[in-house]
């Protein structure tokens, strides 16, 4: 992959001329799943902050209401902690059905719940490889079918899905996570030309390896680690400028461009030199050990 820039990520010169100059999304609500902590507790925290009313959907709900309390809003902002289990339908219609009564209608829904599980894909126990499905692609699934209808009926709305650069790719020891991101990156075109000319837009926002649990003991390959921080403003540019495809970094596009044109042997070269080999860098399985065994469990919370 392409060398990210020193800096976080940030808006260019530009696109901050673009962008009104204070709480840009004063009157929107917006809920983020699997919000408690890492990339979407960063992402609440970033909207919150551009001046929207923000519910923080976790399968922890306790760890939704401190990360809820914890935030600094703007002055008046609204913020909701509430429980979420994306793997459960009558859980994500309370959720849905709970920030429209307090918060108003639906204007955003990020999709960011996910899990991960890293090693051989033959050593991979069932239970991990269904559950990461449950999570990271009926999840998000789940969330659009059930949010989308009054969004039409609106003639308006958005639906970011936080996927990955694994959506592009599939680095050696990430077999069932690369195939779920892969799910929701086709799944995700199909919808956005369903809902051509609707009013609804669909996006996808797709990090490299960011510092989080979920990552724990995975090496980057030839980039630096990203932090919530930047991800987070991707997300915030990609709801004030909606479009359909975001990597985090940019330079990730490129790499992605050009595999796609580049013939059998080529490719698996590139991809050999820029595409991180999990296997090679996990030589010590315990230090996922932990965060692996409460994903699995399908009732405790997720990364």
């Amino acid at each position: 992959m392409a060398v990210p820039p020193k800096s976080p990520y940030t808006f260019s010169r530009r696109d901050r001329d673009r962008l009104p100059r204070t709480e840009p999304l004063t009157g929107r609500v917006i809920a983020v799943t699997g919000a408690g902590r890492g990339i979407g507790r960063a992402v609440a925290a970033r909207l919150a902050a551009a001046g929207a009313a923000v519910a923080i959907g976790d399968l922890d709900a306790e760890l939704a209401m401190e990360t809820a309390g914890a935030i600094r809003a703007r002055p008046g902002g609204r913020l909701l902690g509430l429980s979420l289990d994306v793997t459960d339908t009558p859980s994500f219609e309370a959720f849905l059905r709970t920030v429209e009564t307090r918060l108003g209608p639906i204007d955003v829904l990020i999709n960011n719940a996910g899990i991960m599980w890293v090693g051989p894909f033959g050593e991979e126990p069932e239970e991990a490889a269904l559950r990461q499905f449950d999570v990271n692609v009926h999840g998000v699934l789940r969330g659009m079918k059930l949010v989308i209808p009054g969004m039409r009926k609106r003639g308006r709305g958005h639906v970011v899905n936080i996927a990955s650069a694994a959506s592009k790719v599939a680095p050696p020891g990430e077999a069932t996570y690369a195939a779920t991101k892969h799910a929701v990156h086709g799944y995700s075109t199909a919808v956005r030309a369903e809902l051509r000319g609707t009013g609804v837009h669909v996006s996808l926002v797709m990090p490299g390896v960011v510092d989080t649990e979920l990552a724990v003991g995975t090496a980057t390959g030839p980039t630096r680690r990203l932090t919530t921080e930047q991800v987070a403003d991707a997300v915030l540019d990609v709801v004030l400028r909606p479009r359909f495809e975001v990597f985090v970094p940019r330079q990730v596009a490129a790499l992605t461009r050009l595999a796609a044109v580049l013939p059998g042997r080529a490719r698996d070269a590139l991809h050999h030199l820029l595409v991180p080999d999990q296997l090679a860098a996990l030589s010590d399985r315990s230090v996922r050990a932990a965060y692996e065994q409460r994903t699995r469990t399908a009732r405790l919370p997720e990364g």
